[in-house]
C-alpha cells in the first residue's frame, strides 16, 4: 500500500472520485445523481471513516439503517453502486486490496409490474389526443416507444416525412452545470450508444407529423418577429425548447377525469375507458402492441434503442411467457383434431 492510504479518509475519496466524474465524463443528469448521494448520504456516513479501514459490515448497518429510515430499497442499491464505484477506483490505484462494498449483497427490489394500453385503449387514448396541440408527441410516444427527452431533443432536420424516417440524436433535458444557479435546458447525447438509431415511421406518425408542422408553421406566422427559431420539432408556441414539465402537465391534464359539467360527454366517456398510466407507459405499451403482433424482439430492442436483446427480454418476459402460451394454444388448435384422429392406442403397440 502507499503510504497516502493510511491517511486517506472514505470522505477524500469519494471528494476526489466525484470531481473524476463531472460532465464530460458522465452525462449531467448521472454526476447529479452522484453528487446528491455522496453529499446527503454516504459522506455523512463515511466520511470520516479511515478508507483502509472500512468493514463490509459497516456498510450492512448503514444499508439497514436507511432502509429503517424508509427509504426505498432501489435507492439503497444506488448508495451501495455508487460507493462500490469510487472504490473500485481506489482498489484499481492500490489505495485498498478489496473492494468492500462489492462484498455486500444489495437489497432485493421488486420488479415493478408494467401497466399498459391494449390494442383498444391505444386507438381511445390517440382518438382523445386528436387536435390537441401536442397530439403529435402522444402519437409518437406511443407508436415508436421513444423516451420522453428524446421526443423533445427530435430536430426537424431529425426528420424525413418523405422517406418516412426519423434519427434519434439528441435527448432534451433540464440540467443544473456546476457553478449555476440555474438550470436551463440542454440538447445531450441519448442514454446509450445504442440509443441513436434511425427509425422507420408508421404512417399513424406520419400524418401527425405532417399537421404538426402545418400548425407549427401557422404559429410561427402568427408570431411574426417574436418568434424563436430553435428548429425544434415540439416547441413551445414561440418556438422555443419544449419543457418537460410542461409537455407532462398537457399529458396528465388530457388522462384526468374532467369535470362533471364538461361540455364534451364523449371525452368524459373516453377516459373513464382509459386506464390510469404515466407518459412512460406509452413507451411500454408500444412494445407490448408490437409483441402481441408478433414482431420479433431483436426488432423490439432496436426500436427502444435498448442496449442488449437481454433488457428487452427481462422487460417484456411476461409478456412473451404469455405469448409462448398462445403459441402452444394455437399448436393444439391445429395439430390436436389431426393427432386425435391418427392415435394409436398403445396396446396395439404402434407409435405414431
Amino acid at each position: 500500500m502507499p503510504p497516502e492510504s493510511g491517511r486517506l479518509t472514505v470522505g477524500d475519496l469519494l471528494t476526489r472520485w466525484l470531481e473524476q466524474q463531472e460532465p464530460p465524463a458522465t452525462k449531467p443528469k448521472t454526476y447529479a445523481a452522484y453528487e446528491y448521494q455522496t453529499r446527503m448520504h454516504l459522506i455523512p456516513a463515511f466520511g470520516k471513516r479511515p478508507l483502509v479501514k472500512l468493514q463490509p459490515q459497516e456498510i450492512r448497518e448503514f444499508m439497514r439503517s436507511k432502509a429503517d429510515a424508509g427509504l426505498a430499497p432501489k435507492s439503497i442499491r444506488h448508495f451501495r453502486a455508487t460507493l462500490r464505484a469510487a472504490l473500485n477506483v481506489a482498489m484499481n490505484d492500490g489505495l485498498i486490496a478489496r473492494n468492500v462494498a462489492a462484498l455486500v449483497k444489495p437489497p432485493r427490489v421488486e420488479k415493478p409490474m408494467l401497466h399498459v394500453f391494449d390494442r383498444e385503449e391505444a386507438l381511445c387514448f390517440l382518438d382523445l389526443v386528436k387536435g390537441n396541440r401536442l397530439e403529435a408527441v402522444f402519437t409518437v410516444a406511443l407508436s415508436l416507444g421513444l423516451r420522453e427527452g428524446e421526443i423533445l431533443g427530435l430536430r426537424w432536420q431529425d426528420i424525413d416525412l418523405e422517406a418516412g424516417t426519423l434519427q434519434v440524436s439528441y435527448a432534451l433535458q433540464r440540467i443544473k452545470r456546476p457553478g449555476k444557479e440555474k438550470s436551463k435546458l440542454e440538447l445531450i447525447a441519448p442514454k446509450t450508444d445504442r440509443s441513436r438509431r434511425i427509425v422507420r415511421l408508421p404512417q399513424v406518425a406520419v400524418s401527425a407529423l405532417y399537421a404538426h408542422r402545418a400548425h407549427q408553421e401557422q404559429e410561427r406566422q402568427v408570431c411574426g418577429s417574436r418568434w424563436h427559431e430553435t428548429g425544434m420539432v415540439f416547441a413551445t408556441c414561440i418556438g422555443t425548447m419544449l419543457d418537460q414539465r410542461n409537455m407532462l402537465r398537457a399529458f396528465y391534464a388530457i388522462m384526468s377525469t374532467p369535470d362533471p359539467n364538461d361540455p364534451e360527454p364523449d371525452a368524459k366517456k373516453k377516459r373513464k375507458l382509459l386506464p390510469r398510466l404515466r407518459f412512460h407507459d406509452l413507451r411500454h405499451s408500444a412494445a407490448t402492441l408490437l409483441l402481441a403482433q408478433g414482431v420479433h424482439p431483436r426488432y423490439i430492442m432496436e426500436l427502444l434503442g435498448h442496449s442488449s436483446i437481454s433488457l428487452t427480454m427481462n422487460t417484456y418476459g411476461h409478456i412473451l411467457e404469455e405469448m409462448k402460451r398462445e403459441t402452444a394454444r394455437q399448436t393444439d388448435a391445429v395439430l390436436n383434431p389431426v393427432a386425435v384422429k391418427l392415435a394409436v392406442k398403445p396396446a396395439e403397440g404402434r407409435i405414431m
